[in-house]
């Protein structure tokens, strides 16, 4: 799967890596390098934890009975 991430060194010096498709999922790391390595990482486990959302996700119903 490719995802699009965006980049960035902040004022720090840290280089600081997103993806955009995936709100709340964001790294960062000394050189370019490291960051692109977190943001892997990162992408994994926020999927991971979508998965794990929509499996657990309860189905409630009402059931009318008629007596």
């Amino acid at each position: 799967m490719k995802l699009q991430i965006t980049i960035y060194q902040d004022e720090t010096g840290m280089y600081v890596v997103e993806c955009p498709v995936i709100p709340g999922c964001v790294s960062q790391g000394k050189t370019e390098a490291e960051a692109h390595a977190n943001i892997r990482e990162a992408i994994a486990a926020c999927l991971d934890v979508r998965r794990e959302e929509r499996t657990n996700k309860k189905t409630t119903a009402t059931i009318e009975s008629q007596t």
